[in-house]
């Protein structure tokens, strides 16, 4: 395996040139994309449902905000997409969804174990919360009135500070490191130390990236969802690029 090189120079116009080259990407090959964000998008349309029917909406919030957590996985199919078309590699759906299982090693299989728990933990956690501010006083008849009040609030303010600090870890360990597990024939452990150097040696360009992953997850989420449809395989794609850009392969 060839070492890998993190760069320390990002900037913001990489940025833009990661989410142009993304879009690009996207409207070369949108029914990945499109395949990709559908089901992401079916889960959360089940999810709001399944939990209005059993009148229990109020947790659609901590739900929603513990889904950006599972995006990083939906997308290693994207990254495959952006990496073909890269290389100039013919797509197939075989070829694609094949990504999913990576290099036949399960290390894309263990990373997304630790997706799905750490979504699991979230949950827990936000029931926690929930427990301490509300658990006397319960979300009454009207589950969406509860944020409204001071109870309510404080539960928001505090399950926000919590849920950003585990979501920014997360997204430390996982912005290059399933990219890069579609690209090298490397181990996750290996993966996931090069996704921190990376966010260490780039920390005020790769967080406005966090935010600006997270702002625009938000507002997609917010018209039943169907905003994901575009803003995640384009910044799925986009996450490709910029991966490309800080951490690449160099032969011994």
């Amino acid at each position: 395996m060839s070492p890998t090189t993190v760069a320390n120079d990002l900037t913001v116009g990489d940025l833009g040139a990661a989410l142009k080259a993304g879009l690009a990407d996207f409207r070369a090959h949108s029914q990945y994309g499109l395949f990709f964000a559908g089901v992401y998008v079916a889960a959360g349309v089940f999810l709001y449902y399944a939990l209005l029917t059993r009148d229990e909406l109020a947790w659609l919030v901590p739900a929603t905000a513990g889904f950006p957590l599972l995006a990083p996985f939906v997308a290693v199919g994207l990254y495959e997409v952006s990496r073909r078309r890269e290389a100039g590699i013919p797509m197939s759906w075989g070829a694609i969804l094949g990504a999913m299982r990576g290099r036949g090693d399960e290390q894309i299989l263990s990373m997304g174990v630790i997706v799905f728990v750490a979504f699991a933990f979230w949950l827990m956690v936000a029931h926690g919360i929930f427990a301490i501010f509300l658990g006397e006083s319960g979300i009454g008849s009207d589950p969406l009135a509860v944020f409204a009040t001071l109870p309510g609030i404080a539960m928001l303010v505090v399950g926000s500070i919590v849920g950003g600090l585990m979501a920014l870890a997360f997204y430390a360990i996982t912005v290059a490191s399933l990219p890069m597990l579609v690209d090298q024939d490397v181990d996750f452990i290996s993966a996931i130390i090069v996704s921190l150097a990376a966010v260490r040696s780039n920390k005020r360009v790769l967080l406005l990236w966090a935010v600006l992953i997270a702002v625009l997850l938000f507002v997609a989420m917010i018209p039943l969802f169907l905003g994901l449809l575009v803003a995640l395989p384009v910044l799925g794609h986009a996450t490709w690029h910029l991966y490309r850009r800080v951490a690449c392969s160099q032969s011994a």
